[in-house]
């Protein structure tokens, strides 16, 4: 009997760990707690360390302080907001601030969810010969070329052009106006010549040259950006002051120093940079008198011309796949007059001439002395007859411009008469020529 009423009395007095009402009902448990004494013969230290016990200390079922319920966008908003005054109201650095700031996060990326659902975007777009691909990775942050504003791929849609790398939000594609680089490569393949062909922003009507926004030199309503490659003006959405090499410049002053570019001209420069478009012996022939190291270059790439007959109809050579050395530079085993402008930056750092003076080692190891074959194809000296094999690409070798006969370089400019390989190939023609005229 004792034990149903000190079970009652528990009831009335509503001591449920699970109520964290202590300071409304604070009055009321003191009283209770003093007219029935023999309930509580524990104190308050006692009934807190049974409640740590229990793991009920920490509250799992009343909602947290900044936490909100919402189904809609409308709702999700005003959650937003009133989860950036809480986060304000709160101490700094604090606990709840950080959590308050988590759920933040939560909720931005819900309503994303809500007004840019991922399934209703193609994984593959085309607009204006862009072929935008739909990003996987949402961890690179990335900047829009259309907004100029950062794109955050954990919640944010963004495509990025396969040919000319344009990268932009999902939202920003439809208002896109500037076509694909790549196209103008592939269609028109040359550079811009002349060192930064300015014509005035008064030629321009004071708007950007690309997305005609009103500009001017003051900076009101925005400020002109000159692009050292086009020579005109561009806003600031249009020309992010990046740096790259001006073609003209290394052409005409050997200089290589970056230039503030736009975003275009930057794009179309970086697809541009290992096309062999430049003809310098054309464009500028004067530059081979004063850089040495073109006239190295040149000499080493006619030295490989040479070599490439040797290797065709060697099959060892082709076998091992030597002319693969040259992979990244085809034309270097085409013609000996066109460059790329990779190439003269290449030279003008020294990488070019290390790395091109090593493949030529090697091409004239195979054919002088690993290839037995290719030993079988040089070159005596009929003019002296003396010495050893001689070699077209050979330093101290000079080679007949009709026949392709190979001679001593001293022997072949001291001698007043003609070739001899030449003369015997005239004589054997004249001979055909008697035997099948008809006699009388």
């Amino acid at each position: 009997m004792e034990y149903d009423e000190r079970l009652a009395l528990f009831r009335q007095t509503r001591l449920n760990p699970f109520d964290r009402g202590e300071e409304e009902d604070g009055h009321q448990g003191a009283e209770t707690q003093q007219q029935r004494p023999e309930l509580f013969s524990g104190s308050k230290i006692h009934s807190s360390d049974r409640t740590m016990d229990l793991g009920l200390a920490e509250d799992h079922f009343s909602r947290p302080v900044g936490s909100f319920v919402a189904s809609d966008i409308e709702q999700l908003k005003l959650a937003i907001e009133e989860c950036k005054k809480l986060i304000l109201e709160l101490p700094e650095h604090s606990e709840r601030q950080k959590d308050t700031v988590v759920k933040l996060i939560h909720l931005r990326l819900k309503l994303q969810e809500l007004k840019d659902p991922e399934e209703d975007e193609p994984n593959l777009r085309i607009l204006l010969e862009h072929r935008f691909s739909k990003e996987k990775s949402k961890s690179v942050k990335q900047t829009c070329d259309k907004c100029s504003t950062i794109i955050w791929g954990l919640i944010q849609t963004w495509y990025t052009c396969t040919g000319c790398y344009y990268r932009c939000h999902s939202k920003c594609m439809n208002l896109i106006t500037k076509p694909c680089v790549r196209s103008k490569v592939s269609h028109q393949s040359e550079y811009e010549l002349s060192i930064c062909p300015e014509i005035g922003l008064d030629r321009q009507d004071y708007r950007c040259a690309e997305c005609r926004t009103p500009i001017s030199l003051r900076g009101v309503p925005n400020e002109a950006r000159q692009c050292d490659y086009t020579g005109q003006y561009y806003c600031s959405t249009c020309h992010w002051n990046d740096t790259a090499i001006a073609p003209a410049r290394v052409i005409h002053n050997w200089e290589f120093e970056p230039r503030k570019v736009c975003r275009s001209s930057l794009r179309y420069l970086a697809l541009m940079m290992s096309r062999p478009v430049l003809k310098l012996k054309e464009i500028n022939p004067l530059l081979f008198n004063f850089v040495e190291e073109l006239v190295e270059i040149r000499k080493l790439r006619q030295d490989i011309l040479l070599m490439k007959p040797y290797f065709i109809t060697c099959k060892e050579a082709m076998e091992a796949r030597l002319l693969l050395q040259l992979q990244d530079r085809q034309h270097f085993v085409e013609n000996d007059d066109m460059y790329s402008l990779q190439d003269l930056i290449d030279i003008s750092s020294g990488r070019l001439s290390c790395s091109l003076t090593e493949i030529h080692t090697t091409f004239a190891k195979h054919i002088k002395l690993d290839c037995e074959r290719c030993q079988a194809k040089g070159f005596v000296c009929e003019l002296c007859k003396e010495g050893d094999i001689l070699f077209p690409f050979d330093s101290h070798t000079s080679v007949c411009h009709d026949c392709s006969a190979v001679f001593h370089r001293d022997c072949y400019y001291d001698n007043s008469t003609t070739c001899p390989r030449c003369a015997r190939m005239t004589e054997r023609k004249q001979d055909v020529v008697l035997f099948h005229k008809p006699h009388p």
